[in-house]
C-alpha cells in the first residue's frame, strides 16, 4: 500500500494552460541514500536543505521523525527565480507532511507555505490521516520538478511523486503496512504559487492525479 489513502482534493487552477503536463517522465536517477529533506530535521540535528529558500522571511523550522523522509530531485535550474519557486514548493510539501507526522494541523509551517485553496485542502487532507490515527514512514521521492514563471508574483510548478518506498503507519500501534506498491504509487501534481509580501512563494492551488502515466517508471 502506498502512503496516500486518498487523493488531495482536486482544485481548479486558474491558469492550467501554463502547466506543462508532459514534464513528468521516468528518466531521473533514483534517490540517493544520503539525500536530505528540504527544510527538515530527521534526527534532532539540523540538516542542510536539499533546496535553499531565500532568506527574506523568518521561516519556521520543519522537523520530521527519523523514519520518514522526503527527497526532492532537481531544484537547480540556473535561474535564481525558478530555483526560489522550486525551493518553496518543496517546503510546502514538507509542511503538509509535518502536520501529518506530528498529528496536528496547528503547525506554523502549514500556513506559512500554503494559502487560499491549497491551505484548506492541505488541512483537510492532513486531518484525514489524524482522524484515522495514521501517519506514514519511509521515503517519498519527488522528481521531474519544473517551474514556470508568470510575471513577478505568479508561478506554476509540476512534479511527480514516487511513493513506492513510503507506507501507512498506525500512530497508536506503530505498525507499518508494507503492502505491495502499484501504479497508483506514482502521482502527478500541478500547483500554482503566489509570492507574498514577505517574498515567500506560497502554494495557493493544487491538482493531483494518482496513477498518472506521465510519472510511471
Amino acid at each position: 500500500m502506498n502512503r496516500r489513502p486518498t487523493l488531495l482534493a482536486a482544485l481548479a487552477l486558474t491558469a492550467t494552460a501554463a502547466l506543462t503536463l508532459s514534464a513528468c517522465g521516468s528518466d531521473d536517477a533514483p534517490a540517493k541514500a544520503g539525500d536530505e529533506i528540504a527544510g527538515a530535521d530527521t534526527d534532532g540535528k539540523k540538516t542542510p536543505p536539499a533546496t535553499t529558500p531565500p532568506a527574506s522571511a523568518d521561516r519556521p523550522k520543519i522537523t520530521f521523525p527519523a523514519d520518514a523522509k522526503n527527497v526532492f530531485e532537481g531544484g537547480k535550474t540556473g535561474d535564481p527565480a525558478k530555483d526560489a519557486v522550486l525551493a518553496d514548493s518543496a517546503l510546502s510539501v514538507n509542511a503538509v507532511d509535518e502536520a501529518i507526522l506530528k498529528g496536528t494541523t496547528d503547525t506554523q509551517a502549514l500556513g506559512f507555505y500554503n494559502a487560499e485553496k491549497a491551505l484548506s485542502s492541505s488541512i483537510a487532507y492532513a486531518q484525514r490521516y489524524i482522524d484515522g490515527n495514521d501517519t506514514w514512514a519511509g521515503v517519498t521521492r519527488y522528481f521531474n520538478r519544473k517551474a514556470t514563471l508568470s510575471g513577478e508574483k505568479k508561478a506554476y510548478v509540476t512534479y511527480c511523486s514516487d511513493e513506492t518506498k513510503s507506507h501507512i503507519k498506525n500512530r497508536k500501534t506503530g505498525k507499518v503496512d508494507k503492502s505491495a506498491a502499484s501504479s497508483d504509487s506514482y502521482v502527478l501534481y500541478n500547483t500554482a504559487l503566489t509570492k507574498n509580501a514577505e517574498g515567500v512563494w506560497q502554494t495557493t492551488d493544487i491538482v493531483s492525479k494518482r496513477g498518472a502515466k506521465e510519472c510511471q517508471p
